[in-house]
């Protein structure tokens, strides 16, 4: 097996320290194993991994099994997954150090600690995984469409747009206020929306639609808590726009996991979305704007590592 570690830097703004101990632990563990093939490798730019991957390919072994580890955030998970599933060879390992890891919290919120361990996850298995397609992008998670994703489109911008020290006395503050002009846009929280999963119409105005091949989003579980991205389907929730206070509260409590009243909760292979205006699209770790999107589940699309004796969760749903 060819083991790539892949680095995201601006995962390790002002912790050099933290990236060098992790180096040491990679060192350490390859320095114990005979003839071992393994490389280190620094992401430069978006979908960099997917030149990286291609250029070590052609330096592996014929036959080999790829593992390509993401080191970092949810942005470099998101490229080595888009980079491995053009590959059945290749398999992907998220080790987390982001702000959140939607994926490996679906072993248990504590299994961050374990899929930082180097040798666990070296150790670890590949399990068969889906992924939600759109075109030629591919999303482990999740895709939101509609004013959730307006809102961590704004907030997203606001922090580029600040110095990080600025940004973190004032996230709270500006987060809500970003929030609360956003449910006021009727355009965004109203939205009309022509829909059909697997062929059957559910167009409506709508505030939130959320399409999950997992249960958590931005590290917190959503109401799409038995989302399984191992069971060949998309879990889907539409919720129906309301006015402005009734579709904070409605969001609040959808991403905090509680299911509201006003939705519709559905599974299905296939979801096309459309709208005459432009929708506000979160894929994962991007962010689009079109005023069309054709998602729909590849079936064990890629292979994700997980440490030893983990295992995706069974669904609950009947």
């Amino acid at each position: 097996m060819k083991h790539i570690f892949l680095f995201d830097p601006k995962s390790f703004f002002d912790q050099q320290w933290k990236m060098d101990s992790i180096l040491d632990h990679i060192g350490q563990f390859f320095r114990t194993q005979e003839n071992p093939d393994w490389s280190i490798q620094m992401s430069r730019y978006r979908r960099d991994a997917i030149v990286i991957l291609q250029d070590e390919m052609g330096k592996a072994r014929s036959g080999d099994t790829i593992r390509l580890y993401a080191i970092g955030g949810e942005g470099i998970l998101y490229d080595c997954v888009n980079a491995a599933a053009h590959y059945p060879n290749v398999q992907v390992a998220a080790i987390p150090y982001g702000e959140f890891s939607n994926f490996t919290y679906i072993f248990g919120e504590s299994a961050t600690e374990s899929f930082r361990d180097i040798p666990s996850v070296i150790q670890g298995e590949g399990l068969p995984t889906d992924l939600i397609r759109w075109g030629v992008n591919y999303a482990l998670n999740s895709c939101y469409i509609g004013l959730n994703s307006a809102m961590a489109a704004r907030v997203r911008n606001l922090k580029t747009s600040l110095n990080k020290g600025i940004f973190l006395l004032f996230s709270k503050f500006s987060s809500f206020i970003s929030n609360f002009l956003t449910a006021f846009d009727k355009e965004i929280a109203d939205q009309e929306y022509k829909i059909t999963v697997d062929d059957a119409d559910y167009s409506g105005h709508y505030c939130i639609v959320h399409v999950a091949n997992g249960p958590y989003h931005e590290g917190k579980v959503t109401a799409l808590r038995d989302a399984t991205p191992d069971d060949g389907l998309l879990d889907i929730a539409l919720i129906r726009s309301g006015g402005p206070l009734r579709t904070m509260w409605s969001i609040r409590r959808y991403t905090r996991g509680k299911r509201s009243k006003h939705g519709i909760y559905l599974q299905g292979k296939k979801i096309s979305i459309s709208s005459e205006k432009e929708m506000w699209i979160h894929l994962d770790n991007e962010y689009f704007q079109d005023t069309s999107v054709d998602l729909s589940i590849v079936p064990k699309a890629v292979q994700m590592v997980a440490t030893a004796g983990s295992s995706y969760p069974l669904s609950t749903l009947s």
